[in-house]
């Protein structure tokens, strides 16, 4: 592996079944020194009062949301401000990217967004043991992250990579990932 983003975040996005977790998790692993946070964790920490992010956005659940999002920031700054390369990785679309950014307080800052197209995720999803999608579907999921997100950091149709292949294709394009000053 050449390239050693050292002190840095790194947040892996896209749509539920787009590899995510399996891509940050081979990414994280092949750095010298990194950390993997799934932001998904901060969710399964809420054990009572627990509100779903629906369709039919609530308030509590927005305000959950951005509980985890925050938390996932502070997290990711903290181990990048002792020397780890933090490799983020949750579902973060339309503005919550934008946002996500501002809250992330340390540069570089490398934003992957895994975009698959839709039939793959579909494929993806049903191979997966675990169900991801409920309510939601895959052409809403992937509405969000096709017209509703800002197309910053570095963006790959990740349809016909192996993990591996996505994990060289980051690793390869890192500066086209970094989102700068925010």
């Amino acid at each position: 592996m050449s390239t050693d983003p050292g002190s840095a975040v790194v947040l892996i996005t896209g749509v539920m079944a787009s590899g995510k977790s399996t891509v940050a998790e081979l990414l994280a692993r092949q750095l010298p020194r990194a950390a993997h946070i799934r932001g998904d964790v901060f969710r399964r920490m809420v054990v009572s009062g627990r509100e779903e992010l629906l369709p039919e956005e609530t308030t509590e659940a927005r305000a959950q949301l951005d509980l985890r999002h925050r938390l996932s920031a502070l997290v990711a700054d903290e181990y990048a401000r002792d020397g780890w390369t933090a490799v983020v990785q949750d579902i973060i679309l339309g503005d919550d990217l934008t946002r996500y950014v501002a809250r992330v307080h340390t540069r570089p800052l490398y934003v992957v967004v895994l975009a698959p197209s839709r039939e793959v995720v579909r494929a993806r999803e049903a191979e997966r043991a675990k169900t991801g999608y409920g309510v939601w579907t895959v052409e809403a999921l992937d509405h969000a992250l096709r017209a509703e997100t800002s197309r910053i950091g570095l963006w790959l149709d990740t349809s016909e990579h192996t993990p591996a292949q996505t994990v060289s294709a980051i690793l390869d394009n890192l500066p086209a990932a970094d989102v700068g000053n925010g």
